[in-house]
């Protein structure tokens, strides 16, 4: 049940993210909440496997932002990363016309 709560809380961190940071016209409306989702629940699993509690404050602390962490370097670096990568292509395809 905590797994859930989880990640409807990374959701929210993302979508608060995917609003928030700008170059949101670079990726899809899912891609920045669905990185947050994966990212805690990954993080969740591993933490609750390694025999922390599910009911503890640094599980709920270290999940919640380690995944506002790899969700804001994912919405920063991927509109850079995006724009370069379609400036090459231009480039490419204007050179073969």
């Amino acid at each position: 049940m905590e797994l859930l709560f989880v990640a409807v809380g990374a959701a929210i961190i993302g979508t608060i993210v995917r609003y928030t940071v700008p170059g949101r016209d670079s990726h899809g409306t899912a891609l920045i909440p669905a990185v947050a989702v994966v990212t805690a629940s990954i993080l969740w699993s591993a933490f609750t496997w390694a025999g922390w509690a599910f009911d503890g404050g640094w599980i709920w602390t270290i999940t919640l932002t380690a995944t506002v962490a790899v969700t804001l370097a994912v919405a920063f670096l991927l509109p850079r990363r995006r724009g370069a990568a379609d400036a090459r292509e231009l480039d490419r395809l204007s050179r073969t016309a």
